[in-house]
This record gives C-alpha cells, structure tokens and sequence, in this order.
C-alpha cells in the first residue's frame, strides 16, 4: 500500500440514556490534530438528536470529491502556464436508492467556477480538458461508485 491515512472519530454518550433511541450524533472528526465537529446528516436523524453546523458523512464525502478534483486541476492548470485566480465549488450531493433498495450517493455534480488571468488564455476546450484529466486522476472520484458530473464554468480577469 503506497500512502496511508488516518482519522479519529470520538463520540461519547454524556447524559443521554441511549437505550430509548434518543442520544446525541454528534461526535468530533480528528485529522492530523484538527478537530471538526460532526454529526449525523439531520435528514436522517431530526435536530436535536443532530447538529445542523457539523459536518456529516455525506458532505464528508461531497467535499473530499470536490477538494481532490480541485487539487489535481489546479496543478495541471499550472503545469500547462495557466494562471488560475481563484476557484470555487458548489458540490452537491443526491441519495438515491441503490438496486437492493439501500440509499448512497447516486451522484455527485461538481461545479467549479474557475477564474484565470495572465498572458495565457485558455479555451473553452482546455478547460474542459483540464476538467476530464483532474477527474481521472482524482482519487476519491476512483473510489465512489456512484456518477459524478462536471458542469464547470471558468471566466478570465
């Protein structure tokens, strides 16, 4: 195995019963010493048993796609003499049933808004190349089961 990677995930009972059903999701994510609050996604579990403001598996993953995407494009954007200025994403992820009824990520749209200065302007169909290539190599894209659709856009300064 080439790389390895970790995470700690804490959750304690405190003064919740537990065994009535109604105790708290919420729960701590360490990665490389920082902690980021989670909790169940409230779509599953109703507030107050989760936390709106943390982090659940689902986003997890949404943002993990979109992080990995934006890494791998950025430095193919560089290794081809592109200045890329900025570079948003508004990933979104849809649940749907599987074929034994179970949900998952059916899919997952990454829509990255990428802005570009400097002498080198690309086209269109550089961009969308970059795009393709940054999924290809993206690891979490190679990991997911599910479809994930790019519907980028880019702009120059």
């Amino acid at each position: 195995m080439a790389h390895v990677y970790t995470a700690t995930v804490r959750w304690e009972r405190g003064e919740d019963v537990f065994t009535d059903g109604r105790y708290s999701r919420a729960h701590r994510l360490i990665f490389d010493g920082l902690e980021v609050p989670g909790s169940s996604a409230p779509a599953s579990v109703r507030v107050p048993l989760s936390r709106e403001d943390a982090l659940d598996p689902e986003e997890a993953v949404v943002g993990a796609l979109s992080s990995c995407h934006m890494l791998f494009f950025l430095d193919f954007a560089r290794r081809a003499g592109l200045r890329v200025d900025s570079y948003t994403d508004a990933a979104v992820g849809e649940m749907a049933p599987n074929d034994k009824g179970k949900l998952f990520l059916a899919r997952i749209t990454l829509n990255p808004a990428v802005a570009f200065s400097g002498d080198k302007t690309p086209t269109a169909e550089e961009v969308e190349a970059l795009h393709h290539r940054a999924h290809e190599e993206c690891y979490i894209a190679n990991s997911l089961r599910g479809e994930v659709v790019l519907a980028p856009t880019f702009s120059m300064a």
